[in-house]
């Protein structure tokens, strides 16, 4: 069985967020004045997210992405990590983290069954890191990436918002890291989500503006890697590692969203940027069967839109880290 909507996509992918707290403030990720903490009780239990994903399997859900805020900033995500690898119809199992916390529990997530990592990563300069994340320390990040990759939680994928004026000079560092290393390293378009009064469209640098700075570097040739998202990936020549591109403003990749996106206090979001949530904790907490928590994963795939229209939206709404990343 499969979950198809209304355009013809498969959805076989869910976000999961595990909590919406997190260790650093990153400038254009947190709002100024912060999110109120949604309480203990309002978070999903472990068992919950697992039942969840349990029956999203049962649809044809495959792939599961744990985000957070920062998701190993909750206790024992390691647990969890392992209840769903003995969900056998989930083939790929995947971290998102801002790496402060990965050095030291690498080889526990890897022994728990995590196929791989992506790690956000806005700055390759100590100085500038620790004043974009509010007081993170690159070295233990980049300790953190090294080890994920000496213990096999491959491919290691490096993410970078490159914005004007603020770390756009370091785009040819990052396109150089994979020159000498195997990382996958991912340029995502700045966008209008999390710290709303941050966001400046001038600030906004374009993938094709991106792909002309790494261009001095080489040519860049399109490669195929084994699709589990949005990004279209290149190569330099005699590179070890691919720079991959994810250009959710100037080149929409809605045509070809398999995702859907859980959030730590248990709302199924059928897209980012739309504000259509189902609410799947209250029919937990109220008793649903398996039966109705496939309506309600049906549902939200039913209603999923055919494309965002993130620049005509208002502000307001969810800031990205109450969505998960």
């Amino acid at each position: 069985m499969g979950l198809k909507d209304g355009f013809s996509r498969i959805i076989d992918y869910m976000r999961v967020s595990v909590t919406d707290r997190c260790n650093l403030r990153c400038v254009y990720c947190m709002p100024d004045k912060g999110v109120p903490a949604v309480t203990h009780d309002d978070i999903l239990r472990y068992e919950e997210i697992t039942r969840i994903i349990s029956v999203a399997a049962e649809l044809g859900v495959r792939k599961i992405r744990i985000t957070g805020g920062e998701p190993l900033f909750r206790r024992n995500v390691q647990s969890l990590i392992r209840d769903l690898k003995r969900l056998n119809a989930i083939d790929d199992l995947s971290l998102t983290t801002n790496g402060m916390l990965l050095e030291r529990y690498a080889e526990e997530l890897k022994d728990a069954g995590l196929n791989r990592v992506n790690v956000s990563l806005d700055s390759l300069r100590p100085e500038r890191y620790r004043e974009i994340t509010c007081g993170g320390d690159l070295d233990t990040v980049m300790k953190g990436i090294e080890k994920a990759l000496n213990i096999g939680l491959d491919p290691v994928k490096i993410n970078m918002v490159p914005i004007r004026g603020m770390n756009d000079d370091e785009i040819e560092e990052f396109g150089r890291l994979t020159i000498n290393t195997p990382y996958h390293v991912r340029f995502i378009e700045f966008m209008p989500v999390g710290n709303g009064s941050f966001y400046d469209e001038n600030k906004r640098i374009t993938t094709d503006e991106i792909k002309e700075r790494i261009g001095v570097l080489g040519a860049l040739e399109p490669v195929r890697v084994r699709k589990n998202g949005p990004a279209k990936y290149y190569m330099l020549p005699a590179a070890q590692g691919v720079i991959g591109f994810i250009s959710g403003m100037t080149h929409h990749f809605c045509r070809d969203c398999s995702r859907l996106r859980l959030t730590a206090d248990g709302k199924l979001r059928p897209c980012l940027f739309s504000e259509t949530e189902i609410d799947l904790r209250s029919a937990l907490r109220r008793g649903a069967t398996d039966e109705e928590l496939k309506r309600l994963l049906k549902l939200a795939v039913e209603v999923k839109p055919e494309g965002h229209y993130i620049l005509e939206k208002e502000e307001g709404g969810r800031p990205m880290s109450r969505i998960g990343g």
